[in-house]
């Protein structure tokens, strides 16, 4: 079973629908999505979960698929008796979200894809992540989290936000060397997700940092054409971890999301 970070509503005691689950990227963990537990203060039992290994929780395999992960949170909502959850998850916890998608829809009322695509890696994508692999194994997180920070973090945020540069930074710093290969090992086993888009039939909300060089703009524009009930809200002056880069903005959209969509 995932653990997770879990923040309970507080006002009034939620039904089994007010439930938010937010997956978090790759290499971070359940705790990027601090700035989001304040949802609990608007009756939103707000959850965290760890993927396998990360945020201290014990790794369960070392070769995990993205099947793997999405099923682990298809247990957890399974085993806190959620009925319908509103699923968020950024980048690779947007692939998670797209695989629950196509497993087990019945589970979700509302589906927030952050940073995020459909598309299946490409050749060069797959070469990175097998260099990354390799890297993560030879010099380990650090080494990882050097690498990494350039392309996960907007210009905008390297050279005004320093603190969130040094957030990102010790939360990869602080992540095991084999956990890091684990989750590589489920990005590679990611399969092309264009026929799931079709099938979504809940409210859904897709957000995009402006300054996104991994999952550009442009690739959120094709999911929302994709999706019937879609809508696209791009965050200026973020990268690829919006959420974080730009709290205050992800929030606003999210909030209105929540409020008059699901």
């Amino acid at each position: 079973m995932l653990t997770f970070v879990d923040t309970p509503a507080r006002t009034a005691a939620p039904s089994p629908n007010d439930t938010l689950v937010l997956l978090h990227a790759f290499p971070l963990n359940g705790h990027m999505w601090e700035e989001q537990r304040g949802f609990a203060d608007r009756g939103w039992h707000v959850i965290a979960p760890h993927f396998s290994g990360f945020g201290g929780s014990d790794l369960v395999s070392e070769t995990p698929s993205m099947d793997d992960y999405a099923d682990a949170v298809i247990e957890l909502l399974r085993e806190l008796r959620v009925e319908r959850a509103v699923l968020g998850g950024l980048s690779m916890g947007g692939y998670a979200s797209l695989t629950i998608m196509r497993r087990a829809p019945e589970l979700v009322r509302g589906l927030i894809l952050a940073d995020a695509r459909s598309e299946a890696d490409s050749l060069e994508g797959r070469e990175g992540r097998s260099k990354m692999l390799a890297l993560a194994r030879e010099e380990g997180a650090e080494a990882v989290a050097q690498a990494m920070l350039p392309n996960l973090l907007g210009k905008t945020t390297r050279a005004k936000r320093a603190r969130v540069v040094e957030y990102v930074h010790g939360m990869i710093r602080g992540t095991p060397p084999e956990t890091i290969a684990s989750a590589i090992y489920a990005l590679l086993s990611r399969v092309d997700a264009a026929d799931v888009l079709p099938q979504i039939a809940v409210p859904t909300l897709i957000i995009v940092g402006e300054e996104d060089t991994i999952t550009p703009p442009a690739m959120s524009q094709s999911m929302k054409q994709a999706i019937a009930n879609a809508e696209l809200v791009t965050i200026e002056a973020a990268g690829h971890l919006s959420n974080l880069e730009q709290p205050q903005r992800f929030n606003d959209a999210l909030a209105a999301f929540l409020d008059h969509r699901v």
